[in-house]
Parts: structure tokens; C-alpha cells; sequence
């Protein structure tokens, strides 16, 4: 077997503060994220539109800043996978044998307050249920989880319009409201 060309990219800590209530999860930086240092850096991720326009703040704000409306706003931001291998950016490109996922257990144990996760595209989602789930303490397992249409330019099936009125369910669902 020939040993692979590609490097083992790791992702970014949690963007969380302890009371935060809603967990977002990507898969893994894509590489314009990782050269930036920044969670979704791509200028077409339609990630930081999508949460200004819900969260009433200007998606062009400074990195740091953005970072802060999430965070007052009682979220955490973080990927499933710690670790991996894939080239290029797209999801579809993950070497499955590659991924180490983050420590779960360990957030959780901070995090108590979190009471949902929402999963932004299936492949966090499946990461996530794979990697993470099994090893769960029973009450964990049970937390809450949604899945959202990706917010990657990659995931072009739907419109911006289309993924901005799916991810209305985070703001229903963080404002404590049943979703209609």
C-alpha cells in the first residue's frame, strides 16, 4: 500500500463559553478555514450571513467580534473531527480511517448547559453518530440533535434563501419555541 501524500489537518478549538445552550457542529475546517484560522472563512460559506441575518449582526464584522455575537447569543461553535486526512476541502474527500474526533465527553462535561446540537450538513451529522455518539455517557446520547442543510458553497442544491429559512429552526429552537 502507498502511503499518502496528504497531511493530517487538525481543526480548531470550541468557540464556547460555559453557559452556552446550543452546540453547532461542522465536519472539519475546510482549507480556506484552516489557512485563515478562522471557522467558516470561505467568502462563499454562507455561514456567517446566515447567523447575522438571524442574530441581528453585520457578517462583515471582525472575526473576533462574530465569534462574540455567537457566543452572547448562548452558542458554541466547533467541528466533529479533531483530526484527519483529506485532500482538498470538500466533506466527501475525508479518509473515514483518518478521523480522530474531539473529546465530547470532556465539553459536555464543561458545557452542561448545552441542551441541543444542531449539525451543519449531513456530514457532521454522520461523523458525529459514528464517532461520538457510541462513546457517550447514556445521558449524553440523548441530547437533542438537528440536522441543517450545509452552509459550504459546495452544497449548492440549495439557494442561500433556502438554508437561511431551514436554519430559522436554531433561533426558534434557541428562543425556546416549538418549531411550526
Amino acid at each position: 500500500m502507498q502511503a499518502s501524500k496528504h497531511t493530517l489537518d487538525s481543526g480548531f478549538p470550541p468557540v464556547a463559553r460555559i453557559d452556552a445552550r446550543i452546540l453547532i457542529l461542522g465536519s472539519m475546517p475546510s482549507r480556506k478555514s484552516l489557512d485563515e484560522a478562522q471557522y467558516y472563512a470561505h467568502p462563499q460559506n454562507a455561514f456567517w450571513p446566515i447567523m447575522g441575518e438571524l442574530f441581528g449582526f453585520s457578517p462583515a464584522l471582525p472575526y473576533a467580534e462574530r465569534l462574540e455575537q455567537l457566543r452572547d447569543n448562548g452558542f458554541a461553535l466547533w467541528d466533529v473531527a479533531h483530526q484527519c486526512v483529506r485532500p482538498g476541502s470538500l466533506d466527501q474527500a475525508i479518509d473515514m480511517a483518518t478521523v480522530v474526533a474531539n473529546d465530547f465527553p470532556a465539553f459536555f462535561a464543561t458545557h452542561k448547559n448545552v441542551r441541543q446540537i444542531f449539525f451543519n450538513g449531513r456530514k457532521a451529522e454522520e461523523l458525529f453518530r459514528k464517532l461520538v455518539l457510541p462513546a457517550l455517557p447514556e445521558g449524553l446520547a440523548r441530547i437533542e440533535r438537528h440536522l441543517l442543510p450545509s452552509t459550504s458553497p459546495a452544497h449548492a442544491g440549495l439557494s442561500r434563501a433556502a438554508k437561511l429559512a431551514a436554519w430559522q429552526s436554531v433561533k426558534t429552537n434557541l428562543e425556546g419555541k416549538s418549531p411550526s
